[in-house]
């Protein structure tokens, strides 16, 4: 009532679950608390499947704009002995862990149970009237109806676990071990930390322009780091590992022709920009 919504619609909401569950395993993977997502789309009968493969493929197209592996998910639709009582159509979105593939988010056209419950449970009438249709029965304008619902169903957590199994790397560097790393490919949208601005030393004035940078950022609204410990090598290896996808570094060479180095997490490729393009440069990257 206080949006005014029009069938179809949703109402989508995130929180804490609690299962009483008997087996808890693989890390976060199955556990008594859980961070949950759900969404109740409430649509016309008879549109439920309809709304069901909509839902299902937005939903993927969500899992891998998270920059999960094409390749390590898939839909499995439940068979008709494995369907719950009140639905009449179901998929799960499933991602391929180091154990095995497994739910991250299930997918369920529930018909009109779930308002038919509440109905019996509350007493309360939960019918929608549009006025522009005809009702199937009489022919007459004004179709009153229990809507169905289409619910998305995905568990955050897993989420977080899926992603972290699917960015974490190690490169094992030459023959000696020379230039291994661990890396967390994250994809940009996700890292905490967009960029870490980096002086080479600190001194000769390095630090400074390395904070006028770092300012700049935030007042862009890009969540950027300014790291001054440490050899820039080791400032290097802290990121990949943190999942920063860019560096910049400033150097002696920015004190002359304004210019620093921006070093990208994935391929260790470096490149030199100027200082007043740094964050144009990273927006165009992160986006």
């Amino acid at each position: 009532q206080s949006m005014g919504a029009k069938i179809p619609f949703g109402i989508a909401q995130m929180g804490k679950s609690f299962r009483n569950e008997v087996t808890t395993e693989h890390f976060i993977f199955r556990s008594c608390e859980f961070e949950q997502m759900e969404m109740e789309w409430f649509c016309e009968p008879g549109t439920g499947r309809e709304w069901l493969g909509y839902w299902k493929e937005q939903r993927m197209s969500w899992w891998r704009g998270l920059g999960l592996d094409p390749a390590k998910l898939r839909f499995r639709e439940h068979e008709s002995t494995e369907l719950a009582h009140y639905s009449d159509g179901t998929f799960d979105i499933e991602y391929e862990f180091p154990w095995g593939w497994d739910e991250l988010e299930g997918i369920a056209s529930r018909t009109n149970y779930d308002l038919n419950a509440h109905m019996k449970g509350s007493g309360k009438k939960l019918h929608y009237t549009d006025p522009e249709k005809e009702d199937p029965d009489t022919g007459k304008k004004g179709w009153r109806y229990i809507p169905h619902v289409v619910e998305p169903a995905a568990g955050a957590t897993r989420g977080v676990l899926a992603v972290l199994c699917g960015s974490y790397d190690e490169e094992p560097g030459d023959a000696e071990g020379k230039g291994a790393r661990t890396v967390l490919r994250l994809h940009p949208r996700l890292s905490p930390i967009k960029a870490a601005i980096l002086p080479l030393v600190r001194k000769d004035g390095m630090p400074e322009v390395a904070r006028k940078i770092a300012d700049e950022f935030f007042r862009k609204g890009i969540n950027a780091k300014l790291d001054e410990q440490h050899a820039v090598g080791r400032r290097y290896a802290r990121h990949d590992e943190i999942g920063t996808p860019f560096c910049l570094t400033v150097d002696g060479q920015t004190l002359e022709d304004e210019t620093v180095t921006i070093r990208h997490r994935d391929d260790r490729r470096q490149e030199r920009i100027k200082v007043d393009a740094a964050v144009e440069v990273v927006k165009t990257l992160l986006a």
